[in-house]
């Protein structure tokens, strides 16, 4: 997910970080025969792959839309209601939308002054979606501004208890997303899985998820592979990112993403992963090679 000003400058230069022994040449023989191609590749089907189309705002949607079909994956990541048409020209599938109002990672259902018309934009855009055939609608917790954990909660609850009976009677899923406070959204309240596991008990609706992004929650808190084995009941949706700098999720970072995919597989997770990192490429060409190799890494 970007941070508020939403198109972050892309860090020229990654920090060196440790990945698992062997790790460089399993990866580099993942995407050996990836450069500068963007063909279809023939995927195994255990992972069902998607992008966040902010990561690539330099392509136009439509260029996005026919290298993703060349590709051979079938969805794009957050985009809201008047975007659709594009994705659906291309066959392509929304596996994250956003509501059509003003969305906002600051002002979120942890403070009852944006309640009113939260509400409003997330009953709005529910039987939108549910007309298109989307399921997956992302929502976030807001900044503290010096509200403590437990009201945080409560609030979410209130809040999230108006919109849940439409989305529970649509068959759409409200994900709310994990970021991290300490380097990308400070003041976040919703960026720690625990947090973010409690409301899903309190609400206790089926259709109510985290998205747990995988780069946030390697800053915030790590331990990853572990947090998806004991929580994964409660994540809906899973995005990547190389750490540190959000880059390509290769051996330039510390993540090892086929073990993470091979146990997020192992859950009998049925949902998608999408890759979310702001390519180092400078050319259009090579951002999307880069795309390429990232479900090639993933497709375990």
């Amino acid at each position: 997910m970007p941070s508020n000003q939403n198109r972050r400058t892309v860090i020229k230069n990654l920090l060196a970080g440790s990945v698992a022994v062997g790790a460089s040449s399993i990866l580099n023989a993942c995407v050996a025969e990836t450069k500068n191609d963007t063909r279809s590749m023939k995927l195994k089907g255990n992972i069902n792959h998607s992008v966040c189309q902010w990561c690539y705002s330099s392509i136009p949607l439509e260029e996005l839309c026919q290298a993703v079909k060349e590709m051979g994956f079938g969805a794009i990541d957050l985009i809201g209601p008047k975007d659709w048409p594009m994705l659906q020209k291309y066959g392509l599938y929304s596996s994250m939308c956003y509501h059509g109002g003003n969305v906002s990672l600051t002002n979120g259902f942890n403070n009852k002054i944006y309640h009113e018309q939260l509400i409003k934009d997330y009953t709005d855009v529910i039987p939108l979606m549910k007309e298109a055939g989307y399921k997956d609608l992302i929502c976030f917790s807001g900044s503290r501004n010096g509200m403590d954990d437990e009201t945080g909660l409560k609030n979410c609850v209130e809040g999230l208890q108006k919109i849940l009976p439409l989305a529970e009677k649509n068959g759409i899923t409200i994900q709310m997303e994990l970021l991290n406070s300490k380097v990308d959204h400070k003041d976040y309240m919703c960026d720690k899985s625990a947090w973010g596991v409690d409301l899903c008990k309190r609400l206790g609706s089926e259709n109510f998820k985290l998205l747990y992004d995988i780069y946030h929650m390697q800053i915030d808190e790590g331990d990853v592979i572990r947090t998806i084995q004991n929580n994964h009941q409660y994540f809906g949706h899973y995005h990547t990112g190389g750490v540190p700098g959000r880059h390509e999720i290769d051996e330039s970072q510390e993540l090892y993403y086929p073990a993470i995919m091979k146990a997020i597989v192992a859950t009998g997770f049925k949902g998608y992963t999408a890759q979310e990192f702001i390519p180092t490429a400078k050319e259009n060409k090579d951002k999307l090679a880069n795309l390429k190799k990232a479900i090639q890494i993933c497709d375990v």
